[in-house]
Order: C-alpha cells, then sequence, then structure tokens
C-alpha cells in the first residue's frame, strides 16, 4: 500500500510503503538513499513483520526541499506513523537514519517498542567533525560529483567493488540523481547533528551495529553508544565498510529479526 502525505504548513509530501504482515517494523534510510535501500532487507523480514518504509523530504518520490532540521527528518516519520494509525513500532535506522532513529527514541519513546541503530553517528570527535563538515563544503562547493569518488571508497569494500561493480555504480547513479538543494540540505543535518551527549536517557532494546572498517560511523561510536545505552547490544560486522544494506542485506536482515523477535 502506498499513501502520499502532505506535511503541515506546506511541507513536502511524504512517500511511503508497507508489506509484509506481523509486528510493526519501521526502517529509515540513509542520506541521498530511499526507501529502496532496504528492498532486500525487507524482503526477509516480510514474513516476520509488517514493514513500512518512507522517503525522507527531499528523498525519492517526497517534495524537494532547501533546508531541513533533524526535527523535520523525524516529524516525517512521525507523520507516517500517525497516517497508518502506528501506535508502536520496532524502529531502525541506517546511517542518517540512525540519527533520527536516535532522535524519536528521545522525543517518541512510548511508540518505539525495539531499537536498531545501524552504521550511524554519535559523540564525533574534533577531527571527525572536521572531516564531515569539510564534505560538506565540497558539496555545496561543487556539488554531488564533486563527493562521489570518495564515498564509494568509503563506503564499499574492495572486495565488493571488485566482485560486483556494476552494483556500487548502481548506487553511484542512485547518489548522482538526487536533488542538489534536497542532498545539501539533508547532508547538513548529518553533518552538524549529534545526540551522543543524550544517549543515556534512551531506554529501550537497542541494537547498535556497524561495519569493521566504516571510517565515518566508526567501531568506536558503535562502542561508546553501547555503553552509554542501558542493556544495548553491539555487533561489529567484520570486514565492511559502510553500506552494510548494499554488501549484507542477509545479515542485516537476521539481526534485526533476532532482536526485533526478542521479548522486551
Amino acid at each position: 500500500m502506498v499513501i502520499m502525505m502532505q506535511a503541515e504548513n506546506s511541507s513536502p509530501f511524504i512517500h511511503h510503503v508497507a508489506s509484509g504482515k506481523g509486528p510493526y517494523v519501521t526502517l529509515v534510510h540513509g542520506v541521498g538513499a530511499n526507501l529502496e535501500s532496504w528492498h532486500e532487507v525487507t524482503r526477509l523480514l516480510e514474513p516476520h513483520f509488517t514493514v513500512v518504509r518512507l522517503d525522507l523530504r527531499g528523498h525519492g518520490k517526497s517534495g524537494r526541499i532547501t533546508t531541513c532540521t533533524l526535527d523535520d527528518l523525524a516529524w516525517d516519520v512521525r507523520h507516517v506513523w500517525d497516517a497508518r494509525g502506528i501506535n508502536k513500532t520496532h524502529l531502525a535506522g541506517f546511517s542518517l537514519g540512525g540519527l533520527i532513529a536516535q532522535s524519536l527514541a528521545l522525543s517518541d519513546p512510548e511508540r518505539i517498542d525495539r531499537l536498531a541503530i545501524l552504521s550511524a553517528v554519535a559523540g564525533r570527535t574534533g577531527d571527525e567533525r572536521t572531516k564531515v563538515v569539510s564534505r560538506l563544503k565540497l558539496l555545496k562547493g561543487g556539488g554531488i560529483p564533486a563527493v562521489t569518488a570518495a564515498a564509494e571508497e568509503r563506503w564499499f569494500t574492495a572486495e565488493f567493488r571488485a566482485r560486483h561493480p556494476e552494483r556500487v555504480a548502481q548506487r553511484m547513479t542512485e547518489l548522482l540523481a538526487n536533488d542538489q538543494p534536497s542532498y545539501a540540505a539533508a547532508y547538513t543535518v548529518f553533518a552538524m547533528s549529534d545526540l551522543g551527549n543524550r544517549l543515556a536517557e534512551i531506554r529501550h532494546p537497542t541494537l547498535i551495529a556497524t561495519g569493521e572498517n566504516d571510517v565515518g560511523s566508526n567501531t568506536r561510536m558503535a562502542r561508546m553508544m553501547h555503553e552509554r545505552i542501558k542493556g544495548s547490544r553491539v555487533e561489529i560486522l567484520p570486514n565492511l565498510r559502510h553500506s552494510v544494506l548494499v554488501e549484507a542485506p542477509e545479515k542485516i536482515a537476521e539481526l534485526l529479526i533476532v532482536h526485533f523477535s526478542a521479548q522486551s
């Protein structure tokens, strides 16, 4: 089922889909992606859960933007829940989606059952902040093509690039197809937002996972999140870099099925 929805105060349309059966699971994509980035994971979740996916504002089939905040992106998810009458759902977010998941766990804790934070950022060091802000400046100055080559190396392992060049090329093509102002607006949220100092307030059963060689959403951050979120579980995925939804959808689905099927 597909619903097109216009937000309040002339906010953009939010496109979303739902499939499968069972308890609700909401999946939130990363910057410059869309709900289709969860396709392979969703296929494996559908026998167990009703999977809700959305295109965040400025992405996919949702409305274009020139500016937004982390609260705006959390609003997108919350209003999809309202549109479908979802009072309680498991929630998983990848990269920027993981930051949005942290935000929603803090603002709407009663609507979330179990939480999964995948390849996400929190508690950036000064050096890490400088690097991501530098990429933001490069993006604003040279457009999306200025960051594409570096993104390919950061996101995918050398082995995957060699074995599946067509899949890497497809992801890069999807990245380049983004609306430039929308991408810059969302990337600004990704670069400038950090909820590391509030993680201890999260009380949900939480899975934290990242690739062993993810230089942005790195293992230090994952372990710090684990330390601050009481009762959480951390999984470091051997050899992987950032794009775990592309390189290892079966592993991600397995982790989510186990985590979301557990008793709270």
